[in-house]
């Protein structure tokens, strides 16, 4: 038969094996929570596992490593879903990578027009100011409720005493309290008049990305991604 004798006497003599246990995951006790939380109705978006396990973590007392978390939802197809949308825009591929010296060069954008909604049901539009030094990753971040050339010249003269210097060059993308008209493939553009006054009184060089082309300032792009976990604090 190609049965080993001893397995056939064991089970001749009464002997059972033991049933496997359907083990329940720590995690089930919040499948109606993430199930909620993911839902279309909520007010509230988790544009990554990570950002929806830290909240989880904050909120609720989810106690369980990440790497346990994020293999419970890729076990429920409907939860994966929900996340899957976000893979669907893919950026391309090719883009080069460059690496700055220490102190050459700052990079500045906004994540803008971010409609937060608070505890008491207020609407309000938010703003946050991000500088970041490529060669340290050193970023300082600030929220404000407008972009006006005042606001943007105070944001960078803190940020710069913070830092305790001034770089060589400034990346921006053609915002307008930056760029008159926009720099493309075919014209440096137009610096405006009252950034360029700022920008000569620092000591440093403007340099505005190419119009459709922000992953000139990729490092700092990379961080706006950070601050999509605001959505998640929604009301």
């Amino acid at each position: 038969m190609g049965v080993d004798r001893r397995t056939v006497d064991k089970y001749l003599n009464g002997f059972e094996p033991t049933k496997k246990r359907n083990r329940q995951s720590i995690i089930d006790k919040y499948y109606p929570i993430i199930e909620k939380l993911l839902s279309d109705s909520s007010e509230q978006k988790f544009y990554y596992k990570r950002i929806l396990w830290q909240y989880l973590k904050d909120k609720h007392g989810l106690m369980c490593a990440y790497s346990t978390f994020r293999a419970y939802i890729l076990k429920h197809d409907e939860f994966n879903r929900y996340f899957m949308k976000g893979y669907q825009q893919m950026s391309p591929k090719g883009t080069p990578r460059f690496e700055t010296k220490a102190g050459h060069q700052a990079q500045f954008d906004w994540k803008e027009g971010i409609n937060f909604k608070t505890k008491d049901n207020q609407i309000v539009s938010l703003n946050i100011g991000v500088l970041l030094l490529p060669y340290s990753r050193f970023v300082i971040m600030q929220v404000t409720m407008n972009k006006s050339s005042d606001v943007l010249f105070n944001l960078l003269t803190q940020a710069f005493e913070l830092m305790g210097g001034v770089p060589n060059e400034l990346v921006t993308d053609n915002m307008k309290t930056v760029m008159d008209q926009p720099r493309t493939e075919r014209t440096n553009g137009q610096i405006n008049r009252r950034f360029k006054q700022f920008a000569d009184d620092f000591n440093f060089k403007v340099k505005p990305c190419i119009a459709g082309r922000p992953r000139t300032k990729g490092k700092v792009e990379s961080i706006m991604k950070i601050l999509d976990e605001i959505h998640a604090y929604q009301g």
